[in-house]
C-alpha cells in the first residue's frame, strides 16, 4: 500500500482531534478526503507529512514510518496547500529550479525536471513570466509543478480548484487525472462536484472518526431524496416515517430514502391529513452533498 494509517489518534489537551482511525490507499487511487471544519482532516494530513507526531497509532508512506524517518517520508510526498505560497517576483522556470534544488536536484537532472514539469503542467508559454503576473489558474499549475518536481509517489492536494473559473477547472481536473496514473493522490476539498469528477474513492471524517469509506457510486447510487417545500414549518418527526429527514430551511425538508417507490403521493396524503400547504415536491437521486450532510451533522468549530 502507498499509504497505511493504523489506529491513528491525536489528542490536544482533553480534545481528541483524531480518534483511532485506520485506512489504506493504493497507488493509482484518487482519494477524496472530506469532512466539515474541525473534523480532523488537517491533523491527519499534518501527521502523514511528518509535520506533527501522532499521540497513538502509526502512519506509513511507501513503507516508511512517519515518526521514524521524517525526511524519507517527505521525499515521497508532494504537497499543494490551500493557500498556494509562491514567490510572486520570481519567474516560473526560476522558481521551479529553486524548488528542485531544495530537493537536491542538480545540473542536467534539474534542467530536465524543470522542463518536464513546464510541459506536463501546461506552463510552456508562461515559463518566462513572473508568477505575480499569472492568473489564478496558472498559479495553481505552478503549485502543482513544484509539488511534482522531485517526482514524489504521493501527492496531497488541499482545495486545489478553489477560485478557478469553469475552463480552469476542466484543465486542472484533467491534469490531476493524468498525474494519478502512476501516483497516489489525496484530495481534500469542500466542493462535492470535484470529488465526483475526480475521485474513485471517498473517506468522510467527522469529529475525529471515519463515518464513510467507499466509492461515490456506492455512497449515492441506491439513495433518493424527496425535497418538500411547505408553507409553514413542521416537526422533523412528522416526516421521519418516510426516511432520514434534514431541514434545509425553516419550511424546506429533504427526505433521504432507499425505497424505489415514489413517496410524493404518501407525503401529499400526510399533508392533507395535517392541513399542510405543499408549495413544491421534487424527487432526485441522493447526491454526495446530501450524504455528507447526513453523516456530518455537527457545529462548525474550525478545522483541526
Amino acid at each position: 500500500m502507498s499509504i497505511k494509517v493504523s489506529q491513528l489518534t491525536k489528542v490536544y489537551g482533553s480534545q481528541k482531534a483524531i480518534n483511532d482511525i485506520s485506512f489504506e490507499v493504493k497507488r493509482g487511487d484518487i482519494l477524496g478526503f472530506l469532512g466539515p471544519n474541525g473534523a480532523g482532516k488537517s491533523t491527519t494530513m499534518k501527521i502523514a507529512t511528518s509535520f506533527i507526531p501522532p499521540s497513538q497509532g502509526t502512519v506509513e508512506v511507501e513503507g516508511i514510518d512517519v515518526t521514524k524517518d521524517a525526511i524519507g517520508v517527505r521525499k515521497q510526498i508532494g504537497y499543494l496547500p490551500e493557500h498556494n505560497p509562491l514567490y510572486l517576483d520570481m519567474y516560473v522556470h526560476e522558481y521551479l529550479a529553486l524548488i528542485g534544488e531544495l530537493h537536491s536536484l542538480k545540473g542536467k537532472k534539474l534542467k530536465e525536471r524543470v522542463s518536464e514539469m513546464v510541459t506536463l503542467c501546461g506552463l510552456t508559454v508562461e515559463q518566462n513570466k513572473k508568477i505575480g503576473t499569472l492568473s489564478k489558474g496558472y498559479r495553481q499549475r505552478v503549485g502543482l509543478a513544484q509539488a511534482l518536481i522531485h517526482d514524489p509517489s504521493v501527492l496531497i492536494l488541499d482545495e486545489p480548484t478553489t477560485g478557478l473559473d469553469p475552463n480552469q477547472l476542466v484543465e486542472i481536473r484533467h491534469l490531476i487525472k493524468e498525474i494519478s496514473k502512476d501516483k497516489t493522490v489525496i484530495l481534500s476539498t469542500h466542493i462535492m462536484q470535484e470529488v465526483k469528477a475526480l475521485c474513485n474513492r471517498v473517506i468522510i471524517i467527522n469529529a475525529g472518526s471515519i463515518v464513510a469509506d467507499d466509492t461515490v457510486d456506492n455512497l449515492t447510487g441506491s439513495q433518493h431524496v424527496l425535497r418538500v417545500e411547505l408553507q409553514e414549518s413542521v416537526s422533523l418527526e412528522a416526516l421521519s416515517a418516510f426516511g432520514t429527514v434534514t431541514a434545509i430551511s425553516e419550511s424546506i425538508y429533504e427526505i433521504a430514502h432507499s425505497s424505489k417507490e415514489d413517496l410524493r403521493p404518501k407525503v401529499f396524503e400526510l399533508a392533507k391529513q395535517n392541513d399542510w400547504v405543499i408549495l413544491s415536491m421534487q424527487q432526485n437521486e441522493k447526491d454526495l452533498e446530501q450524504v455528507f450532510r447526513n453523516l456530518t451533522k455537527q457545529s462548525d468549530v474550525g478545522d483541526l
